[in-house]
């Protein structure tokens, strides 16, 4: 993932913590530890955070569509049905 769009990191999240809970996971923010989606449940739960208004705006627009992207890709592997 070496030319991924970057997120920054935010003050309100210790990216540890999301480490501690749920291991060394793929996040769609990898930055903060955040939105895992190593299984089909975590891409579901993903993407129904990410489009709560409160979270998305923790992040800047092209920051909440690079989470997005990811989860989507995440789907696909998983065969996960999400929408829009």
């Amino acid at each position: 993932m070496a030319n991924d769009p970057k997120i920054d990191r935010r003050d309100d999240v210790r990216p540890a913590e999301g480490e501690h809970k749920y291991g060394d996971v793929e996040f769609a923010d990898p930055t903060n530890k955040k939105y895992p989606i190593d299984t089909p449940e975590h891409v579901r739960a993903a993407w129904s955070y990410i489009n709560h208004k409160d979270n998305a705006a923790k992040y800047d627009k092209d920051e909440v569509e690079v989470i997005k992207n990811r989860i989507r890709k995440a789907a696909k592997k998983h065969d996960v049905d999400i929408s829009d």
